[in-house]
């Protein structure tokens, strides 16, 4: 994928553990010259810096393991803010739940015992005597005056009922959301003790390869800038082109539809094959950023990958059929290589749902359905059925 060039004083702390200062300029920069000119002004790093004598990055794999557990506690912790926030929200729903539920548990006692009352009735026999008075009125206007009356009390009693029923089922309904709120919040409560847990052992991890480097000091410092650099650049550089791809799919259909041998017809079924080649033409057409930027499709699995200068990004899922609420191909992140490290979980999950990267045929034509998918050799094959 290809990153546009920014300008950033971070160290390319991915490739390398050379030192240069962080300019105010937000954006990154894959150009070695224009990062070093940025640089030019301090004749040395501030000892606050890693030492430009710490073994190159690229050539360490325990500096690498650091970076990625620094990258996952970082995230973590952005999980756990996240986490803490939806507690504290839960916890004044399920409160307010509760207490709707108690007034209205109060409410109803009332309605609850009138209603008895009526059942009751029925269930003794003391309606019966209306009944018998209406069957052995002597004339037809004693029947009418006994009918209007006993309409009445039937009428009066429909509504005692129908009325208990109402409150009932308001009470059963905010009893049960009350409890799914509760549910909720022990489960929360418990990803939240796990996530903290998580941390806690990457940072002891963390801090003890810190001590047992060479220079605590600056390896403490670098992974510092590493974090601020993340945070501040290196996730907006993922969600830019993730905004962007998201963006080119939802035009894909058309793509499709216009293009020759694309989509073909077999009986009652419509069979899709899209080819790398032509996805990618269609990438290139839609936006610059994907100029060095590749789809490919092998075993089940949707690759896409981009370089420019020394940035990367490899992005790796597959895709699954999706009847609700809208038919169509979901696209799911199993893994993102982020200038050779691995995002964590958590942020993979929130990319995949903050940005819909999933295709959808009925707008290629309304009553096509997806039905199968698979993607191998170069070749994304999806089964579409006709749908009334």
């Amino acid at each position: 994928m290809l990153f546009r060039k920014r300008l950033t004083a971070f160290p390319l702390i991915l490739l390398c553990c050379s030192l240069l200062l962080i300019p105010p300029a937000p954006y990154l920069s894959a150009d070695p010259e224009q990062s070093a000119t940025a640089a030019a002004p301090s004749a040395s790093p501030p000892s606050s810096m890693p030492s430009a004598s710490m073994p190159s990055f690229s050539d360490n794999e325990e500096a690498r393991k650091l970076m990625q557990q620094t990258l996952s506690a970082a995230e973590i912790e952005k999980e756990i803010e996240r986490i803490g926030a939806e507690q504290h929200a839960l916890e004044l729903s399920t409160a307010a739940l509760s207490s709707q539920a108690a007034k209205k548990k109060a409410d109803i006692t009332e309605k609850e015992k009138r209603a008895g009352a009526v059942v009751r009735a029925y269930y003794t026999g003391d309606r019966d005597p209306l009944l018998t008075a209406l069957l052995s009125a002597k004339t037809l206007s004693k029947w009418f005056i006994l009918l209007d009356y006993y309409e009445m009390i039937m009428g009066h009693d429909k509504e005692i009922l129908a009325e208990y029923e109402k409150e009932y089922k308001d009470l059963r309904t905010t009893l049960e959301a009350a409890e799914r709120s509760s549910q909720e919040l022990a489960e929360l409560r418990s990803a939240l003790e796990e996530q903290k847990l998580r941390v806690e052992a990457l940072h002891k991890d963390i801090n003890g390869a810190i001590q047992s480097s060479g220079n605590p000091e600056s390896m403490a410092a670098l992974l510092e800038e590493f974090t601020a650099y993340w945070q501040n650049i290196g996730i907006h550089e993922v969600k830019t082109y993730f905004k962007a791809l998201s963006a080119a799919m939802n035009d894909l259909p058309q793509f499709v539809e216009n293009r020759e041998g694309v989509l073909t017809r077999r009986g009652m079924t419509y069979e899709l094959n899209l080819k790398e080649a032509d996805l990618n033409e269609f990438l290139h057409s839609k936006n610059k950023l994907f100029d060095n930027f590749a789809f490919t499709f092998e075993n089940g699995s949707v690759i896409a990958s981009g370089k420019s200068g020394d940035l990367s990004l490899r992005l790796q899922g597959h895709y699954t059929i999706q009847d609700e609420p809208m038919n169509g191909l979901m696209f799911h992140v199993d893994s993102i290589i982020f200038n050779g490290l691995e995002l964590p979980d958590m942020t993979r999950k929130s990319l995949e749902e903050e940005f819909d990267l999933g295709f959808y045929p009925s707008k290629i034509v309304s009553f096509l359905r997806a039905s199968e998918v698979d993607s191998k050799d170069g070749v994304l094959h999806v089964k579409l059925t006709l749908s009334f």
